[in-house]
């Protein structure tokens, strides 16, 4: 209704009043306005409605309401955060609705459910979760996000969070770590196959742990070696707002350049060591990063032909990601047209792949935490050199 009433009689009456108003209005103003009169017809209307008091829900003129913020929606309407037609946020679409532990993070109301901040009890939401959410606004506005003091870790870490982290952290944190590695894996023979091990997959965009480094253990640890924790930088660069406008999620390069002479993210070298073993310094530390995790690929694909006896094919666009390729072909192996899995992981085999894909499934790794990114790659390389008998030391590569 329009009007605040008590009772039906007195809506009633309302609602009579308020057409004969505008009948009254639309009549005059035919009737009486001339031609060229400048009063348009919803001028004539909201005066003819000028004695009554209306409540504050309508009616609207669109063109008087003032949006606040419209710079920053306009900027976040363009980001990937908004997009409802990506797999991010559509994977679910034909089902009808998001799994829980899935809604978390591709659903707006489901982030909110996670931590109570709807009012519930947190914890995994309860479904169904309708599709069509995104992370929307109040995703990372809640003013309920301020009692949010510790966010936990697929390690097991809570780590302690300020409100303007907790939404980041939460979502890119990847849905497993080094300890579901070693679990899954337990005693079981380094090179033997065995059926019930599965590819172990960190999911993707896992800037948080990338950035958490050593400190998170979202990567595989190989017992005896030390691994570089939480990535600093440079203060105040502490946060991943520090780099990424909120809206947009674009990189400052501007920011950058406060310290970096050369601002361009690929051109960007942190150290003048040749982690590659390529000798070349002046190339960005990404490139490095990159041709340490093609190496490992390199390394895990002869691995699983020539010491787990079953060739592997990786497809990045579809999961599991690793399938089988029994006859060598090159072509992956299909089952009434469906698509065969790769089904002989060794224990070795597992933690290198894992680690590549940890790796390789941030592709800002070189800026969240590089140091991190390359001793998980160096020692996934050598150990899997190991098992197939290659001497590492003939690649020059730095740790």
């Amino acid at each position: 209704m329009f009007f605040k009433t008590k009772n039906l009689v007195t809506t009633t009456i309302a609602l009579g009043a308020f057409v004969s108003v505008l009948s009254f209005a639309a009549v005059s103003q035919e009737q009486a306005a001339p031609a060229n009169s400048e009063s348009s017809e919803i001028e004539e209307i909201e005066k003819a409605l000028a004695p009554y008091v209306m409540p504050e829900s309508g009616p609207f003129r669109p063109d008087q309401i003032e949006i606040a913020n419209k710079a920053a929606i306009a900027a976040w309407a363009r980001s990937a955060h908004a997009d409802a037609r990506s797999e991010s946020f559509s994977h679910w679409n034909e089902d009808g609705a998001i799994p829980p532990n899935c809604a978390t993070c591709h659903s707006g109301e489901g982030f909110r459910a996670f931590h109570g901040l709807d009012g519930s009890a947190p914890g995994l939401p309860e479904p169904p979760i309708p599709t069509g959410g995104v992370v929307d606004c109040e995703t990372c506005h809640n003013p309920g996000l301020s009692a949010i003091k510790e966010v936990k870790l697929p390690s097991g870490l809570s780590h302690p969070v300020a409100p303007g982290e907790a939404s980041c952290i939460t979502c890119h944190q990847g849905r497993a770590a080094g300890v579901t590695v070693a679990t899954a894996v337990g005693e079981k023979d380094e090179d033997t196959p065995d059926k019930e091990l599965r590819f172990i997959n960190p999911h993707y965009a896992v800037a948080a742990s990338m950035w958490l480094g050593g400190y998170a253990a979202s990567g595989y640890h190989y017992p005896g070696k030390e691994y570089s924790g939480r990535f600093f930088h440079a203060r105040p660069v502490s946060t991943c707002v520090s780099c990424h406008e909120p809206h947009t999620l674009e990189v400052s390069e501007q920011t950058c350049m406060t310290c970096h002479e050369n601002a361009a993210l690929d051109d960007i070298r942190l150290s003048r060591v040749s982690f590659d073993g390529s000798g070349d310094v002046k190339k960005g530390i990404r490139a490095d990063i990159a041709a340490n995790a093609d190496r490992l690929k390199g390394l895990m694909t002869a691995y699983a032909a020539e010491v787990a006896g079953a060739p592997m094919i990786y497809d990045g666009h579809r999961y599991p990601y690793f399938f089988a390729d029994m006859n060598g072909d090159g072509r992956i192996d299909e089952v009434d047209g469906r698509a065969v899995g790769y089904n002989a992981w060794t224990p070795r085999l597992l933690k290198a792949t894992y680690n590549w894909k940890f790796v390789t499934a941030d592709p800002g790794a070189f800026a969240h935490n590089p140091h991190y990114a390359l001793e998980l790659l160096y020692d996934s390389i050598e150990d899997l050199a190991g098992a197939l008998g290659q001497d590492m030391t003939a690649w020059n590569l730095q740790r």
